[in-house]
């Protein structure tokens, strides 16, 4: 909101025009947002402790993993929290798709305060029972699939499907699209949830999605670069950089403090958000295809749990050590921080692999 109050002011101090540009905003939101993280971390991380926010360690896990017990868990309020109080310095409120995309990041973070404090306050490990989490995260993510659906700005490209490597929609589908959408935005929450097990893993993840899906944001709302690269141009999504940069800022100062050893764990109050956020940025700006390549690392995390599970019911074996995959890896022997590194890797190699599709001759 404070770009509101700051743009009018150029017609004096000409410097002020700088407000009007979304690679300025993005830039100092992602700055902003960083500090934030930096110099609020410590504080948040000793209230979570006094309040004995702690992290529940299953039983059936790896050995080294028993050690974290007790680490202060809901980190997520303090990416959350610096990304909200960053866009309110940086973002333009005049995009429909922004006011969209914080009203779901609000609701999706109360979603995953509720399951941690009925996990780590009142100790019942189950937290919210897994249908009641399921079916809110639909209805969310059902209400941000109308409202992009029935946005007037995007009416012309809003059901087609776009698949990377192709120039063209490769097919309209109508109404289908928001069952669609509600599908991604509900898969990619529970993907990044499923894969926020081992320090810095979840989070260095989200961090290289979301710069991938900045740069697409940036290039869909640009007339004249979406119109060169093919692409359909959204002008509401140009606004989602910001978000998104805000994103990476503080994502990448929560990483100081959990990287390993973490001093906190994001919980579900992080990964719900971030999922949610990536999956809904995705579905706006007709790049749900693209999420499937730039997040394989997700991908791969989800398939492993429904491989694994399908494979006891059906033949009472399991094809894993321990899913997600990446526990699988670390009792095959890879030390936690060599599973993190190499999975960011791998998540670096898609992004490029991604990002090289947008302009095929």
């Amino acid at each position: 909101m404070f770009y509101h109050f700051i743009l009018p002011l150029k017609e004096y101090l000409s410097f002020l025009r700088l407000f009007q540009y979304i690679t300025f905003r993005s830039a100092y939101a992602a700055v902003t947002a960083l500090f934030l993280v930096l110099i609020l971390g410590n504080m948040v991380i000793r209230w979570l402790r006094a309040l004995k926010f702690g992290e529940e360690i299953r039983v059936l896990g790896p050995e080294s993993h028993k050690q974290k017990a007790g680490t202060p868990t809901m980190g997520g309020v303090i990416i959350i929290g610096a990304v909200l109080m960053s866009i309110i310095l940086w973002g333009n409120f005049n995009s429909r798709y922004l006011i969209v995309l914080i009203g779901a990041t609000l609701a999706l973070t109360g979603l995953g305060f509720a399951d941690d404090y009925i996990k780590s306050v009142l100790k019942r490990k189950e937290g919210i029972p897994a249908k009641v989490k399921l079916a809110f995260q639909v209805l969310i993510a059902l209400a941000v699939a109308l409202l992009v659906y029935y946005l007037p700005s995007n009416q012309n490209e809003v059901s087609m499907l776009f698949v990377p490597f192709i120039n063209e929609a490769v097919l309209d589908m109508g109404f289908i699209w928001v069952f669609f959408a509600v599908i991604v935005i509900v898969a990619t929450t529970n993907a990044v949830n499923l894969t926020d097990g081992l320090d810095g893993l979840a989070i260095g993840s989200v961090i290289t999605v979301g710069v991938s899906l900045g740069i697409v944001a940036y290039l869909t709302g640009h007339s004249k670069i979406a119109t060169y690269l093919r692409i359909p141009y959204i002008p509401d999504a140009a606004e989602l950089t910001v978000f998104l940069a805000a994103l990476m800022g503080a994502s990448m100062g929560f990483l100081w403090f959990n990287s390993n050893p973490a001093t906190v764990f994001m919980g579900d109050t992080g990964s719900l958000a971030m999922g949610g956020i990536i999956g809904i940025v995705a579905v706006m700006i007709k790049k749900e295809i693209f999420l499937f390549i730039v997040g394989g690392v997700f991908v791969m995390e989800v398939l492993s749990v429904i491989i694994q599970v399908v494979s006891f019911r059906l033949r009472g074996r399991r094809v894993f050590k321990m899913s997600p995959l990446h526990h699988h890896f670390e009792l095959s022997g890879w030390s936690e921080q060599k599973v993190v590194v190499r999975m960011w890797i791998l998540g670096i190699i898609l992004a490029i692999l991604g990002l090289s599709s947008l302009k095929i001759l």
